[in-house]
Order: structure tokens, then sequence, then C-alpha cells
């Protein structure tokens, strides 16, 4: 495939496996002289990378009225596709079928921290002429709006993130089973393993093979490779079928901990049943139970000071809010030491774990993966999803006492007067600076962030449709509806450059669809009030049939790496 970089020059990528990994050679075929700074090989460090899905825009991908989704059904279970498989009216296919979507090819987009393009990198997939049924290969899913977080790992040489073992333009692989937990009443009878991959500085590709997700979707990945280590922790989400789920769906749901494999994909056995790293239930709050399994339908994750915090900002189940694992140990009750009653801070001298949490199987079915180890942090929100204002997303430390948190808003598509409404009115989605008081103990909110981002007021993108979408009687263009995930650096001057992904709300079948945005602001760390003048400025837009999922720094190189 031909791969071009911020010179105009042509690049070609040659995917070749060996015994440890999939390998993306970036070849030049430029005069020595030209490539001295201009063009060193693959990702440089402190640049920004941003994750984003590619539709082919196949117009038969899907036939309108004659196509059954979800792929496989029966009966009943079966749907006729309303719209074809062009680009974007074919997530309209969505309000029919809740399950549906396409995969389609991942590229990873290098920046310079001013936001200007430097390279794409596309990670193999069956519709490049080099990869066969065997290769290593991954897909993500369009138009899964929580999926392909970008985290640095440990030592920061690597990035990881998530995605399928299928090929291009399969439907419904997001809300489908993993081969080895099979939920059968899940109306996408398929299955497909979900996959972490891991790239470094180089191009190259290792893929690790998982059995969670089942019946849902994986959303982010960080490799832990300290001390020699090959952990990686996942969170996501898991089901789409009956209540009660079956033990291998709650135990696939949530925090997730696996060993990061260095064989091939074709190499690869069988991952056996998902193992999960950290629980939560609404109960160690005083609430009554719900649904099993769902309280950890977890979205952003970010590790710092050897802790793992993850967020949860969707569903009816749990709680909106930030959470960590605690790995300090249990009270004589089993409570958390860290949280008794289910909110409080990481314990000094935290550790990362290195093993799956210890469970009781008896419990499965009526208390999910218990006894709990995970914690909502000290100051955070406690309410029900089921009655949530905040949507939280991703996370980003600035320092110990400094957190900002992306919150995606409600989704809510009220279109009057030229603006969507509930999105122009709210006042927390966005970025949230949160302060850590250390009398109290609790993290408070400072202020939000969100000049500049325009929330609610619609924005063109090149060839998308204009006007209303018959089918959900709403504008097709989109607006920004708050933030998903999210870095950022600290400067020589105590502020920090922030870089977000947005979310969106429009009248398209199917919102995680939308051309979004990445964004970026820099704020007073010190700051506890909102300064005057801080503004979001948009660093890059989707482009048709594109979507932006993920945001990170670009990996490091080793010592012993350089040439």
């Amino acid at each position: 495939m031909d791969f071009r970089n911020s010179h105009g020059r042509n690049v070609r990528h040659f995917l070749e496996t060996s015994v440890s990994a999939t390998t993306v050679l970036l070849c030049l075929s430029l005069a020595p002289s030209a490539l001295a700074d201009e063009d060193r090989d693959g990702l440089q460090p402190d640049n920004i990378l941003v994750s984003k899905v590619v539709y082919d825009n196949n117009v038969n991908n899907v036939i309108a009225g004659a196509t059954q989704l979800p792929p496989g059904c029966v009966g009943a279970a079966c749907v006729t596709a309303t719209a074809n498989g062009a680009f974007p009216m074919v997530f309209n296919n969505a309000l029919v079928d809740g399950s549906f979507g396409i995969t389609a090819k991942i590229v990873l987009d290098q920046l310079a921290r001013d936001g200007r393009w430097i390279s794409s990198l596309e990670v193999p997939n069956n519709s490049q002429r080099e990869i066969g049924a065997n290769s290593d290969q991954m897909v993500g899913s369009f138009s899964s709006k929580s999926e392909l977080a970008l985290n640095l790992s440990a030592d920061r040489r690597f990035v990881t993130f998530t995605g399928y073992l299928t090929d291009v333009d399969a439907l419904d692989v997001s809300n489908s089973n993993t081969p080895g937990v099979i939920d059968p009443t899940n109306p996408v009878s398929a299955s497909y393993y979900r996959l972490i991959a891991r790239l470094d500085r180089r191009g190259r590709f290792e893929f690790t093979k998982s059995n969670a997700y089942s019946g849902n979707n994986g959303r982010a990945a960080y490799l832990n490779n300290s001390g020699g280590k090959s952990l990686v922790y996942a969170s996501g989400n898991a089901g789409n079928g009956a209540n009660p789920q079956p033990a291998g769906v709650v135990l696939g749901a949530g925090a997730q901990i696996l060993t990061a494999e260095r064989q091939p994909l074709a190499a690869q056995a069988d991952p056996g049943l998902p193992t999960p790293v950290g629980s939560f239930n609404i109960t160690q709050l005083g609430d009554k139970a719900d649904k099993t399994g769902k309280d950890t339908n977890f979205r952003g994750l970010t590790v710092y000071n050897d802790v793992i915090y993850l967020t949860k900002g969707s569903g009816g189940n749990g709680v909106n809010t930030v959470y960590f694992i605690d790995t300090s140990g249990l009270d004589a009750t089993g409570k958390p030491l860290a949280c008794p009653s289910g909110s409080g801070l990481p314990a000094p001298g935290a550790k990362l774990p290195t093993a799956p949490i210890s469970y009781d199987p008896t419990q499965l079915a009526a208390k999910g993966v218990y006894p709990y180890n995970m914690c909502i942090l000290a100051g955070f929100p406690t309410t029900l999803a089921k009655t949530a204002t905040a949507f939280p997303f991703g996370m980003w430390f600035a320092n110990p006492t400094t957190l900002y948190v992306t919150d995606e808003g409600n989704g809510a598509a009220t279109f009057a007067a030229g603006v969507y409404t509930d999105a122009a009115a709210q006042t927390i989605a966005g970025l949230q600076k949160w302060v850590l008081n250390p009398t109290s103990k609790q993290w408070t909110l400072a202020y939000v962030l969100t000049a500049g981002l325009n929330l609610g007021a619609p924005y063109s993108v090149e060839n998308y449709p204009l006007g209303t979408n018959a089918a959900t009687k709403a504008p097709w263009s989109p607006a920004t509806d708050g933030l998903r995930n999210v870095t950022g650096r600290v400067n020589h001057d105590n502020t920090a450059t922030i870089y977000a992904i947005t979310s969106t709300v429009s009248g398209s079948g199917d919102q995680g669809a939308d051309p979004n945005e990445l964004v970026a602001i820099t704020d007073d760390v010190a700051a506890t009030a909102l300064p005057a003048g801080e503004v979001f400025r948009v660093m890059k837009t989707a482009r048709f049939g594109e979507a932006l999922r993920g945001v990170s720094l670009t990996p490091e190189s080793a010592f012993n790496d350089r040439r």
C-alpha cells in the first residue's frame, strides 16, 4: 500500500510476519542526504498519535430490503436492512438492529504538536494484498464510539489498543460472542476474538487474543512492562443477551488482566476464560444490586503512580464515575481496605496488580466477581447511572493532585433554531479539572473547560450530507457534545496542553459514526478557578467516512534501539 509523509513523498508499507511479530517496515525511496532530519524511521517521540476507523463506503456491504440482520439470525430475531452500504446512510440500520456495526480498517495518524500531519500507519488488515487468512491482522468496529483508546506503556516505548480478529466489512462484530464465551441468547450468533495490539516506534505490531468482552467491546488497554513484566490491563463491556448472563460473560466484563503474547496470532492457542483484575458493585454503596456484570461497563483506563483508574459513563446500571483498583487488600468483613463504604483514595505505596482477582465462583450469578476490590475515587459522583448527569470518559493526571476528566455529554439530539439545544445547555460536558484537597482527602471539581468547543453548534464536513435525515427527522450535520479519549503533557511554565477527541450529536442513525474532531487546549495547572482566555482549538477534523477514536503521545525509543 502507499504511505505518504508530510513532504508529499511516497512511502511503501511492507508487511512481514516473523516468529515474534508482524512488522511494518517504512522504506523510503529517497537519496540518503534527504533522510537526515526530515524522515527518520517510524514514529518520533513527543508527537501526537491519533487512531481512527476508516470505512470503505461500499454500497454492497449491506443491501436494503434484502440483508438480514444480525448475520446468522433465525426467525423472529431477524430484521431486514433499511439502508444499503453507502456512508453515512448505512448506519440508519442501527435504528432496526441494535447490534449494528461494520468492521473497518484502523489507521494511526502521527501529528506534530501543532496539529501538522506527519504520517499515517495502517494496522494490518485483510484488504491489503500482503495479508492472508493466517496473517497477523486486526480491525476496528465502525461505529463503536468507545473503542481504540491509545495508551503508552509503562516504559513509554509502546502504544496499546484493542480491536477484533476478523475481516474488514464484517457486520455486527462488536456485539458478537467470543469463541471461548458463547451466550446462546445473544442475537449475534457469530464469534470473534478480541485483540490487544502493541505498537512500537518503528511501526511493528504484536497482537494478543482474548475471550473477554463477549457480546460487547474492549475499549482500552495498558501494557505494564516494568521490571521485565509483560502484563496487559484492559477495560470494556460484556454481554448482549438475556439476564442472567453466563458466567463467562460476567467474568469477561470490566477490568481484565492478561499476558501479552509474542507469537503470531496463528500460533496462539485459545486464551481460555477471561481473567478479571478488578470488580465493583453498587451494593458497596448500600444500593440495591442491579444487573450482574453491568456495574463494570468501563470505558477509560489510565495508570498513574502504580494505580489503575477506570471510568464508567454509559448504560443504565451501576454508577457513572471514576474508579480505582485497590491492591491493599480486604478488611475483616471482605471489603476493600481503601474504601469499606465504596468510596476512598488509593493507599500510599500501592502497587500494580500482577495476577487476576481471586473470586468466589459460586457467587458469579448472584454477586458477580466477588469479593470486590474497586473503589469510587473520593469526591466523584456516587449517584446511580439511571439518574446520572455525568458521563465521564477519559482521564489524564497532570500531577498527583490534578486530574483532568473528559465528559462526553448526554447524547440528546434535540434540535431547534439551528442548534442542538440539549448539547448547548450542558454545564459539565467537556474537560473537567479536578483537584485533590489534602485536608478533606476529597477530589473537588475546580472548573470545566468548554470555550471553543461550540457545544451544540452544527459544523460541516466535506461531502457529508446536508439537510435532514429522513429516518430520524433530524439534521445530518454533527455538533460537538463533549469529549472522549484524552492525553496531555506538562509544559516548562507549569501549564498543561491537553489533547482530546470530541463526541458528537446529530441526526445520524448512529452518532458514533459522525466525523468528529481532535481538539487541544492549554491550561494553567495551578489554577483552581477558570482562567480567562483558555480556548480549545481544532487540530484535526475527521473526513468523510472517518471517525477519530483515541489519542496519545507517540512512543519513545530505548537507548539500545537507536541507530
